[in-house]
């Protein structure tokens, strides 16, 4: 009986750290790899550096940005922050 008051509270520990911290943390990082995967060219993006750009052209882990005045920047795909075009 000892056993259980002492290892009860430590379940209800790692049961607050779970649904507080660890499940929030998988949640997010689940739709910014759905982000990441559905990305196609011609989306409008920003970049973790905040450089907003158009995608000229994508492979598995390079992104091809066009700024202003056309010029061309390559970026890795994990460098995109946010999607944001206009819905």
């Amino acid at each position: 009986m000892e056993f259980m008051t002492a290892i009860l509270p430590l379940l209800f520990m790692f049961a607050i750290f779970y649904f507080l911290l660890i499940r929030p943390q998988q949640k997010r990082q689940k739709k910014v790899q759905q982000m990441h995967a559905d990305l196609k060219k011609g989306d409008k993006i920003v970049t973790i550096g905040g450089l907003h750009g158009t995608i000229d052209a994508i492979d598995e882990d390079r992104v091809i940005l066009l700024v202003n005045d056309n010029k061309k920047l390559t970026f890795d795909r994990s460098a995109v922050r946010d999607v944001v075009n206009p819905d």
